[in-house]
């Protein structure tokens, strides 16, 4: 089963299924980890998200990390758990939520937006600070806070990201970036999806 440094390593682009229906979890899955992708978070606003993780993590679960997002509280972590997902990505920082998703063993992504929030999320445990959202939190905001977080941290821009967007995140130290409407709509067409998967991860190859 892929652990998440090598799943960050081969594509640290995070596919955000926002809307997903569980009956169409297998041919979007299928095109997104043929794309290349590594690592899938379905929120869990989407309609019955926990059967969609679950469909998603039998299916694609040793090559690919799977896991929930919007994930707000102590009890969702624990469904998301149960379902098979290995993720835990949150909007904010909640210390309960990520203790939670530590003490489960699962790779907790909390949305931060300053310094405090950053370091006390990594005192926590977090395996990925989730700048959010990217719209609020600039390149150079994001690389004056780079200087100062550990060398190891991993960061990730998240929210409004386009393949164009990218670049002067990527100069400022961001190590990847979740990827929302601009990658899936549950209207997109599979062909769709897989363009826009793959003119991601080609956006990405052609900065690193």
């Amino acid at each position: 089963m892929i652990d998440l440094a090598t799943a960050l390593a081969e594509n640290p682009l995070i596919a955000i299924l926002r809307g997903l229906e569980p009956e169409n979890t297998r041919p979007v899955s299928d095109v997104l980890v043929d794309a290349g992708f590594r690592i899938i978070e379905v929120p869990l606003n989407s309609p019955d998200p926990l059967v969609s993780i679950q469909r998603i993590a039998a299916q694609h679960g040793a090559q690919s990390i799977i896991g929930a997002g919007t994930v707000l509280n102590v009890e969702q972590v624990e469904a998301v758990a149960e379902a098979g997902g290995r993720i835990i990505v949150s909007p904010n920082m909640n210390p309960e939520v990520g203790r939670a998703a530590v003490a489960q063993g699962l790779h907790w992504c909390p949305g931060v937006m300053t310094p405090s929030e950053a370091f006390s999320a990594l005192d926590l445990g977090a395996s990925v600070l989730k700048f959010f959202p990217a719209e609020m939190v600039p390149p150079k905001a994001i690389a004056a806070m780079r200087a100062v977080l550990p060398s190891d941290a991993v960061v990730a821009a998240v929210g409004g990201i386009t393949p164009d967007t990218m670049a002067p995140y990527h100069v400022a130290g961001v190590n990847g970036f979740g990827l929302g409407s601009a990658l899936f709509k549950p209207g997109y067409t599979l062909d769709d999806i897989g363009k826009r998967a793959r003119g991601f991860k080609k956006a990405w190859e052609d900065l690193t």
